[in-house]
């Protein structure tokens, strides 16, 4: 017969939790400042994969706060990152640029590149007005 507190389907018990510790949020034990937990369950509701674990939420949170400072949302004052910002700030990123070479970020873009070649010159007179201070 199984005591009052199991439920009598497995073991019993599990970790005490005392009173006094309070608990902490998956972005404070990883040491990130964006929401854990916040992209796990989106990554739930956008069905990509019928499961997802644990680590994945963790990892994607901490490659979005390694790009936050480089992207074009936070020059321009936005609060949302959107594939323009992503694309830009990845292919301006050496290490990124390499690793996501063949990847294709869908209403991503190009990066804006001029060949110099294509520039108009510049002149003597212009190259020296600007020269004087």
């Amino acid at each position: 017969m199984p005591s009052a507190k199991s439920s009598g389907k497995g073991k019993v018990g599990g970790k005490v939790k005392s009173e006094d510790t309070k608990s902490t949020s998956r972005s404070t034990r990883a040491g990130l400042q964006f929401p854990v937990s916040r992209i796990h369950r989106m990554l739930r509701r956008a069905n990509v994969s019928k499961r997802i674990g644990s680590g994945a939420p963790v990892y994607l949170a901490a490659v979005l706060e390694y790009l936050w400072p480089e992207t074009a949302a936070r020059d321009n004052k936005k609060r949302r990152i959107n594939p323009r910002h992503l694309q830009l700030a990845i292919r301006n990123d050496e290490e990124l640029s390499k690793l996501l070479g063949d990847v294709i970020i869908s209403e991503g873009g190009v990066v804006p590149y001029i060949n110099p070649a294509l520039l108009p010159a510049k002149s003597k007179k212009q190259s020296l007005d600007s020269q004087e201070v």
